[in-house]
């Protein structure tokens, strides 16, 4: 069987304009090491009668041009600095890698559900920049023209260069370009500024009562690394309406009421918390293994002063909830939220400034034993990321895998789609107690 995309074009395209030559130094956040990774989102958009594909495509990468004068970073190059203390981009308008391409077996029918395995649309973002160090481009845009007339936007963006709401806002400008609803970026203007979150000068006193259980080590009882690597994982999709949300919520809030009568769990409290307390019964752990639900919590309006509109590097630090697996089992849902809520408070100016001083001195890094990350896609503008083919029909990874994303779901504002792959052992269990909130 042959390949499923064939590949028409592979062009670098450079801003359209002269922009900065210059060597920008990244943020300790941004120079995380679990930064160091591509961030890939794929948009698949409904084929729309007499849409001239030729046309399109020069509009597309015309509008790329555009877009990265005013985010000419993302045309640079990342590497470490030559002292090791944090990341740098060369910025002399190297680029960012086009393709065009072309599917004779995927329609859009086929994104109805989930992957048969995790990598099967991995050609849909035909470079995947394993190391994002090694001088590749930070950001790469694929256009696939699929079998019915529909198109799939495989995008690839350097995570130390900007987080999930810098690249959404990226995309809503350059998308605008692309259809002709905007000549020029306007609102937010991109801003760089990245020593706003440098650590304090050596000798200010700095906050060492803040602890960050996001980097302890746990005990790995139960051979949770070796399963998660050894045994092949299942990608699964869920969506839940509005109906279901309300049910989580009613059902959190019955077992273990909010603290504050003023306010109720929110969706993605008791979303997140549905989904880890599923997924660990799926997996059938020791009871006294410990877990961890990791989630990233926005901190541009957390600290003092507050991170300018338009700043698009990473400005979040993870939330982490702790629990053994014999509590997050029994004490139900409500616990559960509880513990999310908990631990998504603790963020204020103070942790934030904890965790700059902690990754600026060290090479610290989130744990993996027990650990479930959430991302939440669905609040970051996605679903608008329109370049002149409508709305997208479905917004999520390239590559379905172990980190659970909360996706938004196509004419349906207040649904959320769940996506994640778990060890194929578990995956019958996991998709029956996630479907199954009173189980």
């Amino acid at each position: 069987m042959g390949t499923s995309v064939h590949v028409k074009e592979a062009v670098m395209v450079a801003p359209c304009e002269p922009t900065p030559a210059r060597v920008l130094t990244l943020s300790a956040i941004d120079s995380q090491l679990f930064l160091r990774f591509t961030i890939e989102y794929l948009f698949v958009y409904r084929a729309r009668p007499g849409l001239d594909h030729g046309a399109t495509t020069a509009c597309v990468k015309a509008a790329l041009a555009k877009a990265l004068v005013p985010y000419y970073p993302l045309a640079g190059r990342v590497r470490a600095k030559p002292d090791g203390s944090c990341l740098e981009v060369v910025c002399r308008a190297q680029g960012a890698l086009f393709i065009e391409a072309a599917s004779d077996r995927y329609s859009i029918t086929d994104f109805e559900r989930a992957p048969k395995y995790v990598t099967q649309w991995r050609k849909l973002l035909s470079l995947h920049v394993a190391d994002v160090l090694k001088g590749a481009p930070p950001l790469v845009v694929q256009l696939t023209w699929l079998k019915d007339g529909a198109a799939a936007v495989g995008v690839g963006i350097n995570h130390c260069l900007c987080d999930g709401i810098g690249s959404a806002e990226f995309l809503n400008s350059f998308a605008e370009l692309a259809s002709g609803r905007r000549g020029v970026v306007t609102e937010p203007k991109p801003v760089w500024e990245r020593h706003l979150l440098d650590p304090l000068p050596v000798g200010l006193p700095c906050s060492n009562s803040v602890t960050h259980p996001e980097f302890n080590r746990v005990p790995d009882i139960c051979g949770f690394l070796t399963r998660f690597s050894n045994e092949r994982l299942a990608p699964t999709s869920i969506t839940f309406d509005q109906r279901h949300l309300s049910q989580l919520k009613n059902l959190a809030t019955s077992t273990n009421p909010p603290i504050s009568t003023e306010s109720s769990y929110t969706s993605f409290e008791v979303l997140s918390a549905h989904i880890w307390r599923s997924w660990a019964r799926a997996l059938n752990l020791p009871s006294n293994q410990v877990l961890k639900l990791l989630f990233s919590v926005n901190f541009r309006d957390r600290v003092k002063p507050s991170l300018p509109s338009g700043y698009y590097g990473n400005a979040f630090v993870l939330a982490c909830a702790q629990t053994s697996v014999k509590d997050l089992v029994e004490k139900g849902l409500g616990y559960a939220s509880a513990l999310v809520r908990s631990s998504k408070e603790r963020v204020d100016n103070e942790y934030v400034k904890s965790v700059v001083e902690s990754v600026s001195h060290s090479s610290t890094c989130p744990d993996s034993v027990g650990v479930l990350i959430v991302s939440q896609w669905s609040r970051l503008g996605l679903e608008k990321v329109d370049f002149g083919m409508g709305e997208p029909n479905h917004v999520g990874p390239i590559c379905c895998d172990r980190y659970c994303l909360l996706l938004p779901v196509f004419d349906q504002r207040d649904a959320v789609k769940v996506m994640v792959a778990v060890p194929t052992s578990a995956v019958d269990n996991y998709n029956y107690l996630a479907r199954s909130p009173y189980s």
